[in-house]
């Protein structure tokens, strides 16, 4: 329901906090039976594009294709199965494609996936193969010695990847330890819980379903809140050096 034009969304300069209630779907080409939410991309001066793939049954859509051929992709499991690269997943479940690796995402039933698709740019001439994993495989490990604050890390800590996609788990009250302003960009998806952010000047409430863009240098932290933990799905570009 409109509420005379408000919405918790906000896009700034350097960051942009996108909001379920804002949220417009479209096809992208290639998909059948499946619909995108498109967060961030180039036309915002994102170096990536992130989108929300919601997938109707027998639904589909392509990666790799020829217009994205210099063009990575990372595929999440929000809800449901689907299948990604001859793989079956299903919730806390993920592939990684490399470049010039065509593939469709297909669900006999209804899913949704987050995806994220940037171009690679290979070290030494090392381009690595496709990988699957489980998030709930993977040992976490506490940030900054805070065990409140858990960090999974969903791609190999390898020069081979020039991003890096993880899940960050913050117990009720738990903070990150300081303001941080870098060079990366971010991409974050919220997956559970609620919060504050704070990006550049400007304070958010934030809960599951949300997304995040930040710009490269802007002041971002966050804080957990509620009696659940909070978590959230997390892009950077790494591994490079800045004039690349």
């Amino acid at each position: 329901m409109q509420h005379l034009g408000h919405t918790r969304s906000s896009y700034q300069r350097d960051h942009f906090l996108h909001t379920p209630d804002a949220f417009v779907r479209a096809p992208l080409p290639g998909m059948n039976n499946a619909t995108a939410i498109v967060h961030a991309g180039p036309a915002m001066g994102a170096g990536f594009t992130q989108y929300t793939a919601e997938l109707e049954g027998d639904g589909s859509f392509q990666l790799g294709d020829r217009e994205q051929s210099r063009a990575q992709s990372f595929v999440y499991v929000l809800e449901g199965r689907v299948t990604c690269a001859e793989t079956d997943l299903s919730p806390g479940q993920y592939c990684w494609l490399p470049p010039d690796r065509a593939t469709r995402v297909a669900a006999a039933e209804p899913a949704r996936v987050a995806v994220v698709e940037k171009p690679h740019f290979a070290w030494n001439g090392v381009v690595p193969g496709p990988i699957t994993g489980d998030e709930r495989h993977i040992a976490p490990k506490p940030l900054a010695g805070d065990d409140a604050l858990q960090v999974r890390m969903l791609l190999p800590d390898d020069p081979a990847f020039d991003c890096a996609v993880n899940t960050m788990t913050f117990q009720p009250g738990a903070t990150l330890p300081m303001v941080e302003i870098h060079i990366m960009e971010h991409g974050l998806l919220m997956l559970e819980g609620e919060g504050i952010y704070r990006l550049g000047e400007h304070w958010y409430p934030v809960t599951a379903g949300d997304f995040i863009w930040m710009a490269p240098y802007c002041p971002q932290w966050f804080g957990a809140l509620g009696k659940v933990p909070a978590k959230y799905l997390i892009y950077k570009d790494w591994n490079r050096h800045p004039l690349k």
